[in-house]
């Protein structure tokens, strides 16, 4: 399974669409760890861009501040599932408490 998390200056970029970067964990669900972790520069912002690229990348889920429904729309599109409302932080502490099930997610802070 690999996870992508919105980063900007090595941390959650809580809005989405505004991230420099992705870091990209290939994950074991069975032992809960992360076996690859990589930092990918997406291509330039417009709707529908990103969905399609992380789909490309092989990605499985995104975890994210916050994002507009239009943009999760286009995820579920592409067989990627959303978990939005994550707190600002690390995003390899962020990927292991989504895979230790203790993730609390907040609301969305995106409101378009």
């Amino acid at each position: 399974m690999k996870i992508a998390v919105p980063v900007a200056n090595g941390r959650l970029c809580l809005h989405f669409g505004h991230c420099s970067q992705f870091v990209v964990h290939e994950v074991d669900t069975e032992s809960k760890r992360t076996l690859k972790r990589e930092y990918l520069t997406p291509p330039a912002h417009e709707p529908g861009v990103l969905p399609r690229w992380l789909h490309e990348q092989g990605v499985n889920a995104v975890i994210a501040g916050g994002m507009g429904q239009r943009a999760q729309d286009l995820f579920a599109q592409n067989g990627i599932q959303v978990i939005v409302g994550a707190p600002d932080g690390d995003p390899d502490t962020i990927v292991a408490a989504y895979l230790s099930g203790t993730l609390e997610a907040g609301d969305n802070v995106c409101d378009h």
